[in-house]
């Protein structure tokens, strides 16, 4: 059984985030029309449908009204869900398509939020005040999220008021990590680098001694993605606070800090800028977009890379599948860099999962809060997990669950509750459920390494984790990482020498870090 038919019915929305993996196929990049039933046209007692837009991972459709899918949730939750697919691409093609449709008054009834949208909406009124509506109608998820999770939902209100307008999802365990390819290691005879020495050697012998042994000298060691993003395990070395890429906030010399501004992030830039110089970085690092980036992955050329543990099955399986290899994806633990204690960033509060449009409407509202109720019930779940049978799934002769063909052209789920509120208890019992189903053995054999990844990832929860975008306001360079983009790609290719840094960190402070810094601390301190 081929791991990619298992993605998008099993495990879908383990590839979102907020930041997130999943992207579509550029030939259906055109939002489709959908057009749910409003209060007037729903029959008498029933709920009006729900327009959600959320990340569509490994399919090219979104839900249609009337469709397997929506019937499925209709059945489910109670309520009718419809979703036009929406081309992901990093989350830039989905932002400007969310944005047309919001700037034209249009805002869909429910969606994710990304790159601090949520703010000026909160500001202008568009969002649902959630704070007393999901006690009352959502109590399934009002219960499940912590109290102190909630807290910070507060935070991020922007009015100063303590309003939740936001749903986040919420990880309890750390589940990003560096990810080695342990068969190149045992080709090569090597150990599992744990120095930052060692660490060289291996990126070097990768390079030079054809690890795939096909005779063909292709081998990229390690490298990442555009704007410096997901290579966090040449940062974490040097305790850099870094979520995917983006600089975090954490406690340094004493005080919460911006870690794009300190001395750690000084010296992992110079440390990345001499693997690039030696060719021991993908060349292409700073250019890759994820397609790119995914693509050397899966081709048998990546010796290492950053990632959420919780998928490293996948990429074993896109392996052997373009290439008959059946790649071994371990988990490389925080290399040791000399005068610091590295560790990879561990956010209780993993991203931001759902706002709800503003509406008078209240059958709408209600409909609104039955699906995040519904979504919220563990007796849900594994319905929500598997989708609907028939469709995505069906039982074979000896009554064993299994998936279909083919999904990739099926309309998706369109999220997994195992990813908004995920446990490592949750995830491990996800990885044994998909091992029922899975006949190849390799496949099964890159779903036991998942579940070691999993088990043997540690992280340290960083003292920013829920820190409110509303530091940001009137910043919106800031927030967006301009200035840190800018140098640190040129850092890292060589274009400035290291002791740009410097003046970097001077543009910084001058250009509004001064505030927004004195406007993080002023919320930690409130927190304590």
């Amino acid at each position: 059984m081929k791991m990619k038919k298992l993605v998008s019915i099993l495990l879908v929305g383990a590839m979102t985030t907020a930041l997130l993996v999943g992207c579509g196929s550029k030939e259906n990049a055109k939002t489709q029309e959908v057009k749910g039933t409003s209060e007037e046209e729903s029959s008498e007692g029933e709920l009006p449908d729900v327009e959600l837009w959320h990340t569509i991972v490994g399919t090219t459709k979104g839900i249609e009204k009337d469709g397997p899918m929506y019937n499925f949730y209709k059945d489910v939750l109670g309520v009718g869900i419809v979703e036009p697919y929406v081309e992901w691409n990093g989350g830039s093609t989905y932002q400007e398509q969310l944005n047309l449709r919001i700037s034209a008054g249009e805002a869909p009834d429910m969606f994710l939020p990304v790159n601090g949208m949520e703010t000026d909406l909160i500001k202008n009124g568009a969002l649902l005040d959630l704070t007393d509506l999901l006690p009352e109608k959502a109590p399934h998820l009002w219960e499940i999220i912590p109290e102190e999770v909630w807290d910070i939902m507060r935070n991020y209100d922007p009015t100063g008021e303590g309003r939740i307008y936001v749903i986040p999802t919420v990880v309890n365990f750390a589940r990003q990590g560096g990810m080695i390819r342990q068969d190149w290691l045992d080709a090569l005879d090597l150990k599992m680098p744990t120095t930052q020495e060692e660490f060289v050697e291996v990126l070097r012998a990768f390079k030079t001694q054809d690890p795939n042994g096909n005779g063909i000298q292709d081998e990229l060691p390690t490298g990442g993605r555009a704007e410096a993003r997901w290579m966090d395990h040449l940062f974490a070395m040097y305790g850099v606070a870094m979520y995917e890429g983006y600089p975090d906030w954490d406690i340094y010399d004493g005080e919460l800090t911006y870690s794009a501004v300190t001395q750690n992030m000084k010296d992992a830039l110079q440390f990345a800028s001499e693997l690039y110089a030696e060719g021991l970085l993908d060349p292409e690092t700073l250019l890759n977009d994820k397609a790119g980036w995914e693509g050397k992955v899966n081709s048998n050329q990546v010796g290492i890379f950053f990632h959420w543990l919780t998928v490293s099955y996948y990429y074993t399986d896109q392996l052997k599948e373009g290439t008959g290899v059946a790649g071994d994806w371990a988990y490389m633990p925080v290399i040791s860099a000399p005068g610091y204690e590295g560790f990879y960033t561990q956010k209780q509060l993993g991203s931001l999962w759902m706002v709800c449009s503003n509406t008078d409407d209240e059958a709408k509202i209600d409909a609104m809060m039955k699906i995040l109720d519904g979504f919220a019930d563990p007796d849900n779940w594994d319905a929500l997990a598997s989708g609907p049978e028939g469709y995505l799934w069906n039982y074979d002769e000896a009554g064993n669950k299994i998936p279909v063909e083919d999904a990739t052209n099926l309309e998706a789920l369109f999220s997994y509750p195992g990813n908004v509120f995920a446990t490592k208890d949750a995830v491990q019992k996800d990885l044994d459920e998909m091992i029922k189903v899975t006949t190849d053995e390799d496949s099964i054999a890159g779903i036991e390494r998942c579940k070691l990844n999993v088990e043997a990832c540690v992280g340290k929860a960083i003292a920013g984790d829920g820190l409110p975008n509303s530091v940001y306001d009137e910043y919106p360079d800031i927030l967006n990482r301009t200035l840190y983009v800018e140098y640190a790609s040129k850092i890292i290719a060589g274009e400035y020498s290291i002791d740009k840094f410097d003046e970097f960190v001077e543009k910084w402070y001058a250009s509004g870090g001064e505030e927004v810094t004195r406007k993080a601390r002023e919320w930690y301190e409130s927190i304590q």
